[in-house]
């Protein structure tokens, strides 16, 4: 099984994933969690680092950014797992060459393409 945290403040995230998911959910191939922000997702990781797999975190956040999050996260965990995707509604290269350098391990843009997704977890 995947375990997924998906770290974004937009609300209407948790349900989209839920639903574009649900097959894989009911068959225990992934198990999602949900941070609505970079804090949130630093609390729930000391207590559920271990088993995670994969965190998907949005980049532009109020209060700390997803890239904040990332050189946390890189902090405590130098080498994956878990493995880091960042997802951003701009395709600029500065951010994308910063959270490359910075250890993640993949990049995604907004609006997300579930297909595209499910391929690359589909690798793990």
């Amino acid at each position: 099984m995947i375990k997924i945290l998906v770290v974004d403040d937009e609300a209407d995230v948790q349900p989209l994933f839920l639903q574009r998911f649900r097959r894989e959910i009911r068959e225990h191939k992934i198990d999602l969690s949900f941070a609505l922000s970079g804090e949130e997702a630093l609390k729930f990781l000391d207590h559920h680092a271990s088993g995670m797999v994969l965190i998907l975190s949005d980049i532009n956040m109020p209060g700390m950014s997803g890239l904040e999050l990332l050189d946390r996260i890189r902090q405590k965990f130098p080498v994956p797992p878990p493995l880091i995707m960042m997802i951003t509604a701009y395709g600029d290269d500065d951010n994308r060459q910063y959270a490359i350098s910075h250890g993640a391990n993949d990049f995604l843009t907004k609006p997300l393409d579930f297909n595209l997704l499910k391929e690359k977890l589909q690798a793990i």
